[in-house]
């Protein structure tokens, strides 16, 4: 790697790593139980849901869209694998497609109906938080869909790595995602719409099919974190997931990713994650109660949220 390359790299990383370096180190001397390895890999299991939706949401902000119902296409998509497996007796390897389905055709129907009728894909995907919530009370009658060991080996630790094979496949998302982004005509067509749609339209070339395959993929993504959340919690819950779109989005927008388009990079909106999980993990540990701890990880959201706006106003 030249050293133009390591310069870039260091720019766009070296102050999320250090801000998580910091919060490490603030919570291991706050904290004698923070430094330790249970801990880590504690967490490192915990985010799996966390890290797929917000690749997906990566995607959908860059192309200067956003998406409100990834919590609900989650649980949706969980309440299909719990029906499946316990109602019908399916097996765990034949419900996973039909998981992965439900979330690809939920983010398959927002971005045809945001890109096709040109509605903001805020109010879409505002609607289709509650049609995917009340529908997921429908598929699982609103109990809680217990499903036991047999979709539990895809969250448990695997041997000497202590890592699950859930946290593997989001570490191999964000991968791919951040190739997907950055390193095809894919990902260069993504950045280019969000940042002037009317430009690469007047170019000769079609966004719709762009946006609405950013949508299919949020979608998919959602399906896939809905299996990780229901090996992790070995059932399928209705009221699974409510909030976690703005913890999803916060993560990318502490990543560096714009609100505004144009602007993101998978990898940043990952440390996201883990600022988010480590905020969250060194708090409980230090005895914060919930309540102050939404206040706390809402505050962060909001300065976030401040140094994006201000980083656009200084660009433009």
């Amino acid at each position: 790697m030249n050293p133009k390359a390591i310069k870039e790299m260091f720019l766009q990383y070296g102050g999320l790593c250090l801000v998580l370096v910091i919060m490490v180190g603030v919570f291991s001397g706050l904290s004698e139980n923070f430094l330790q390895r249970s801990t880590f890999t504690t967490i490192a299991n915990q985010i799996p849901d966390l890290t797929l939706v917000a690749v997906g949401i990566t995607f959908i902000l860059v192309v200067g869209g956003i998406d409100l119902s990834v919590g609900s296409i989650l649980a949706l998509s969980s309440a299909v694998l719990g029906a499946l497996m316990v109602d019908a007796n399916w097996p765990l390897w034949s419900a996973i497609p039909a998981c992965l389905l439900t979330g690809a055709m939920c983010g398959l129907f927002n971005g045809c109906v945001s890109v096709g009728f040109r509605i903001p894909s805020f109010i879409v995907t505002l609607g289709m938080l509650e049609i995917a919530r009340g529908a997921t009370k429908v598929v699982t009658d609103s109990q809680t869909k217990y499903i036991g060991s047999k979709v539990e080996v895809i969250a448990d630790p695997l041997p000497y790595l202590h890592l699950s094979t859930a946290f593997l496949l989001a570490f191999c998302a964000v991968v791919l995602g951040q190739f997907l982004l950055s390193r095809t005509v894919f990902g260069r067509y993504c950045i280019a719409i969000g940042t002037n749609e009317e430009a690469v339209r007047m170019s000769g070339i079609r966004t719709a099919p762009y946006s609405i395959a950013v949508f299919t993929l949020s979608g998919l993504l959602c399906g896939l974190a809905g299996l990780a959340q229901t090996s992790r919690l070995s059932s399928a819950d209705p009221n699974a997931a409510i909030g976690l779109e703005l913890l999803a989005i916060a993560a990318c927008v502490i990543g560096g990713t714009s609100l505004m388009g144009g602007r993101g990079s998978v990898i940043s909106s990952f440390i996201g994650v883990l600022i988010i999980s480590v905020l969250q993990t060194g708090l409980a540990q230090i005895g914060v109660s919930d309540a102050n701890k939404q206040i706390i990880t809402g505050s962060v959201i909001v300065v976030a949220v401040l140094i994006d706006s201000l980083r656009n106003r200084f660009r433009t």
